[in-house]
């Protein structure tokens, strides 16, 4: 399946309180973040055989990044975005995921603040 033939699963507006910040206060408490997924997941087997087995479960998917997240603080909503795209690349096995990490409220008179990276499972000539 080339780049270009890819599909795409979708999670989005996943919210998951949980300790970030890099100021003392912010470490003292919970704050929410809303993650967004994008996962290239080829669909094809699923949809004609109608079988979970065959699809990417965004239920265990969703699970493991909300584990993930919650596993222990961190300051940066940047380690929590290349975090997520590892986990998901790696546990899950999909070809390209696109990991978009929120923050609501953090700056005074901004909605939101995020960040939203892209990674892609390594092709080895090797397998």
């Amino acid at each position: 399946m080339s780049a270009s033939d890819l599909d795409w699963v979708h999670i989005e507006g996943l919210q998951i309180d949980t300790v970030i910040g890099v100021y003392e206060w912010e470490q003292q408490q919970t704050q929410r973040l809303l993650i967004d997924l994008a996962m290239a997941w080829d669909i094809q087997a699923a949809a004609q055989k109608d079988d979970i087995e065959q699809a990417l479960d965004y239920a265990k998917v969703t699970e493991a990044v909300t584990a993930w997240v919650q596993q222990k603080p961190r300051q940066l909503i940047e380690t929590v975005a290349e975090g997520i795209a590892q986990l998901v690349l790696q546990q899950f096995g999909v070809r390209e995921v696109e990991v978009k990490v929120s923050k609501p409220g953090a700056v005074p008179r901004a909605a939101n603040v995020a960040v939203s990276i892209s990674r892609r499972q390594f092709d080895s000539p090797f397998g």
